[in-house]
């Protein structure tokens, strides 16, 4: 699934994006991941994910390995808090987590590099970028509920035992 996603967001959005900017697919993934196996799986899996584009890109090692390991733990806190069926609940947490990883990327990117806040530009950026991941998500909602929840049932055993064995 990385390798496909990968290979969308390098080929595929360099040709479909909006405005010069491309989705992060990964953003969604790591989130459904957290969602749907639990924050044991989505933060390590995140944080590799994370090493392994920094690796790619030739930036910071390490910024985005802990924002994808972030979400990955927000998601995971969803899956107990929030319903999975829900369309409006799970594009929410999409946005959510692309503003918060942008958010923070952005502003270390200023920091490390000392460049002055073009808060207006970062907004523009920052709003396409949400609502082109939100159309991914209504677009791939089906394949993402479905396999979530067999990935679900995979990897998070339903024990049955009361509480007194």
């Amino acid at each position: 699934m990385f390798f496909i996603l990968y290979f969308f967001q390098i080929n595929f959005f360099n040709w479909f994006n909006i405005a010069g900017i491309k989705p992060n697919l990964f953003i969604v993934l790591i989130l459904c991941i957290g969602l749907f196996m639990g924050k044991n799986i989505g933060v390590p899996f995140g944080f590799i994910i994370g090493i392994y584009l920094d690796i790619l890109t030739g930036s910071q090692i390490g910024v985005s390995a802990i924002m994808y390991a972030t979400i990955g733990f927000l998601g995971g806190y969803f899956d107990k808090n929030f319903s999975k069926d829900s369309k409006i609940t799970i594009l929410l947490m999409v946005a959510g987590s692309t503003v918060l990883f942008e958010t923070v990327v952005y502003i270390y990117n200023i920091a490390r590099n000392l460049i002055p806040l073009q808060l207006l530009g970062f907004i523009k950026i920052l709003l396409i970028e949400v609502i082109f991941n939100v159309l991914l998500t209504i677009i791939l909602y089906p394949l993402i509920r479905k396999s979530g929840y067999f990935f679900e049932s995979t990897f998070k055993k339903k024990k049955f035992l009361t509480r007194y064995f």
